[in-house]
């Protein structure tokens, strides 16, 4: 990977697929972050995106034209009472860790989330994962439990830790989060986005 532009944050395209499923697959084939087995098609990953971006923010994260990480909220629980609180996924390409790219992505995230209308955020994280820990914990997470042995893969049981983080005051009447595409022309949104690409001005390729 030729890395030698700066870097970069927008919402995913279609025409992104390929190159944010190259990214994932090395987690999938190599690592128990994800407990998913089988990279998934083109096609499947497509539809997992579409059916994401219904509703929740996905970002990329690019070095010059090259997509390097992403992050996303989607849902937590499918109940209606859940419909405040989503839970969230960043990975990065093993070459830009360590930078500050996921801490980028995530504060993002966050305030796309907060915009829409989100008051909490989960993240799991799969033991141990010092790096994604101490991550989540440096973002003013709170760790609120362990599933323990809850999958098995690459041929051992592994417990993961689960993570929440408040993004808004509760209120008595929350109203109804609205969609990504709700907000998405509004400056606010243009704002966070400007943001983002100017704390990425900082980091070198």
């Amino acid at each position: 990977m030729n890395l030698n532009s700066t870097y970069s944050i927008r919402l995913i395209s279609e025409s992104d697929t390929e190159s944010v499923l190259a990214v994932y697959a090395p987690f999938i084939l190599n690592s128990d972050v994800t407990f998913e087995y089988e990279v998934p098609t083109v096609v499947e990953f497509a539809e997992r995106i579409s059916s994401h971006t219904v509703e929740f923010p996905w970002l990329v994260c690019l070095s010059g034209d090259c997509i390097v990480g992403y992050a996303y909220a989607g849902k937590h629980r499918t109940r209606a009472a859940y419909q405040w609180s989503p839970e969230l996924t960043v990975y990065l390409s093993e070459d830009v860790q360590g930078k500050g790219i996921a801490r980028i992505l995530y504060e993002t995230l966050f305030a796309i989330l907060k915009l829409q209308g989100y008051y909490t955020v989960f993240a799991g994280v799969t033991m141990p994962n010092t790096n994604s820990e101490g991550l989540h914990k440096a973002m003013g997470f709170e760790e609120i439990g362990i599933f323990k042995k809850v999958g098995f893969k690459h041929g051992k049981w592994h417990d993961t830790k689960w993570f929440q983080l408040h993004l808004s005051e509760y209120t008595s009447s929350p109203h109804i989060p609205r969609t990504i595409h709700e907000v998405v022309d509004m400056q606010e949104f243009a704002s966070i986005i400007y943001t983002a690409n100017r704390s990425l001005s900082i980091i070198t390729t």
